[in-house]
């Protein structure tokens, strides 16, 4: 996954197409966790999804800009906005469930 950034992420992210972002943070036990299930659902969606993480807490603007405030979040964003979110570490086929209406 690449890792985007406060200063990137409008490019990466706001851009267009489908891009879920993984707000996360090294102290986070769940976030660690959660990393290979995201990997292995982009593995799956290639060419329909784009992942990225953000860090939350090298990157405080952006985090703040989208009221996380629990990790890890994940937020789906469509063409620019953000039209899925999801709080707390769950299966990949819950996730995929999740987001699959959301994904061209």
């Amino acid at each position: 996954m690449k890792a985007v950034t406060d200063a990137d992420f409008e490019s990466a992210v706001l851009g267009g197409g489908a891009v879920l972002v993984d707000f996360w943070a090294a102290w986070c036990g769940p976030c660690r966790q959660l990393a290979p299930v995201l990997e292995a659902l982009q593995a799956e969606l290639v060419g329909r999804v784009t992942v990225v993480k953000l860090n939350v807490d090298e990157n405080p603007a952006t985090t703040l800009s989208y009221d996380v405030s629990g990790l890890p979040t994940v937020i789906l964003f469509r063409d620019g906005e953000p039209v899925q979110r999801l709080h707390g570490l769950k299966p990949k086929g819950a996730l995929r469930a999740a987001l699959e209406p959301w994904i061209p």
